[in-house]
C-alpha cells in the first residue's frame, strides 16, 4: 500500500502563470532528493498575457533546478551567461551550488499564436559536500536521454538510474527521474533500490493495489512495496525518487542544510552579490516580504512557497 497520496495544490509562480504545486507537502516534504514540484499547463499563451507569465530573475542556492517540457519552448537565461531555449523531451539542469539566478520567458513566436505550454519543473536537493559548489548549467537534448519501449509502454530516463538504464545527466546524489507513458491496459513496476519512490500522475488514471488514482496526484512508496500500476486509459507519469539526503531548511528559493546559510542568502539577494543574469538584467523579482524563518523538513511541518 502506498505511505501517502499527495493532491497538487494550486499556486503561481509568476502574475500570469498558475500551476499544480506537488512538492514540497505538510506531510511530505521531499521524496529522495527531490524537494520540490510544480506542474505548468497545459496552457494556451495569448500574446496579450504573454509577459505576465514570464519568470522573472530570481536566485537559488543549495540545489539543482530540472525543467522538462511537454509542450512549447521557454528561454532559460542565468547569471553565467547562459541563454539556452528548451524544447520538448529535453532536459535544463541547473545547479545552483553557493548562488545563481535565472529568468525563464515565454519568447517563441510560435508560442504567441496559440501555442500551448505544459512543463514539469524539479528542484533536487544537493548533498551537504555540495552545497557550495560552483553553479553549472546543462541543457540535455532528446537524443542523449535513453527511450525504452514495450507493448503499450514507453519510457524516457531523465535522470540517474532505473530498469538498467542511464545516461550522462550529472547527479549528485542516487536517485531516478522518468517520463513513462502506458496505454489503456498495460502495466509497470516501480524501480528497485531505491528508499523512497513515488509517481506522478500528469494525465489520465491508474489502479494501484484495487485502488484508483487520477492525474495531479502523487503516490508515494517505501522500498519495500511492490506495486503494479495498471493504465486505466491512456496515461502520463513521472516516476521520481532517490536515497533521501536528511533534513533541509526551506525558503522561498534556497534550500541549505543550515539555517543561517539561507539568512546569509536572503542579505545576498537583497544586497545585490547573486548577480542578474547579463543578458536580462533590466527587472527582477524583489525578495519576498516573508516574516517566517527558513522552515526545516518535520513531517508536521507547513510548506513555504
Amino acid at each position: 500500500m502506498p505511505q501517502l497520496i499527495i493532491e497538487a495544490r494550486e499556486a503561481s509562480i509568476s502574475t500570469g502563470l498558475q500551476v499544480k504545486r506537488i512538492l514540497p507537502f505538510r506531510m511530505r516534504r521531499m521524496v529522495g532528493p527531490f524537494i520540490f514540484m510544480d506542474h505548468a499547463g497545459p496552457a494556451d499563451i495569448k500574446i496579450d498575457i504573454k509577459h505576465s507569465m514570464d519568470v522573472l530573475p530570481h536566485p537559488h542556492i543549495g540545489l539543482s533546478t530540472v525543467s522538462y517540457l511537454f509542450n512549447g519552448k521557454v528561454t532559460h537565461r542565468d547569471s553565467l551567461g547562459v541563454e539556452q531555449i528548451i524544447q520538448p523531451g529535453a532536459v535544463n539542469w541547473m545547479t545552483a551550488g553557493k548562488g545563481i539566478a535565472h529568468s525563464e520567458r515565454f519568447e517563441d513566436p510560435n508560442m504567441l499564436a496559440g501555442g500551448v505550454l505544459e512543463m514539469i519543473q524539479t528542484w533536487v536537493a544537493l548533498p551537504e559536500s555540495d552545497e557550495e559548489t560552483d553553479p553549472s548549467f546543462e541543457n540535455y537534448q532528446p537524443d542523449v536521454l535513453p527511450v525504452f519501449t514495450d507493448k503499450g509502454v514507453w519510457m524516457r530516463l531523465i535522470a540517474g538510474n532505473a530498469y538498467g538504464l542511464k545516461n550522462k545527466v550529472k547527479t549528485h546524489s542516487p536517485l531516478f527521474y522518468l517520463h513513462v507513458q502506458l496505454d489503456k491496459g498495460a502495466s509497470f513496476g516501480l524501480p528497485d533500490g531505491y528508499t523512497e519512490r513515488a509517481v506522478y500522475i500528469v494525465k489520465g488514471s491508474l489502479e494501484i493495489a484495487g485502488s484508483g488514482y487520477v492525474n495531479g496526484q502523487m503516490v508515494v512508496f517505501g522500498k519495500e512495496e511492490q506495486p503494479t500500476l495498471v493504465a486505466k486509459e491512456p496515461v502520463t507519469l513521472m516516476l521520481l525518487g532517490g536515497e533521501p539526503l536528511g533534513d533541509r531548511f526551506i525558503w522561498w528559493n534556497f534550500v541549505s542544510s543550515r539555517r543561517e546559510r539561507i539568512e546569509q542568502a536572503k542579505a545576498d539577494w537583497q544586497a545585490g552579490r547573486i548577480h542578474l543574469p547579463p543578458n536580462d538584467d533590466k527587472e527582477f523579482i524583489p525578495l519576498p516580504e516573508m516574516k517566517s524563518k527558513p522552515s526545516a523538513m518535520p513531517p508536521q511541518a507547513e510548506p513555504l512557497s
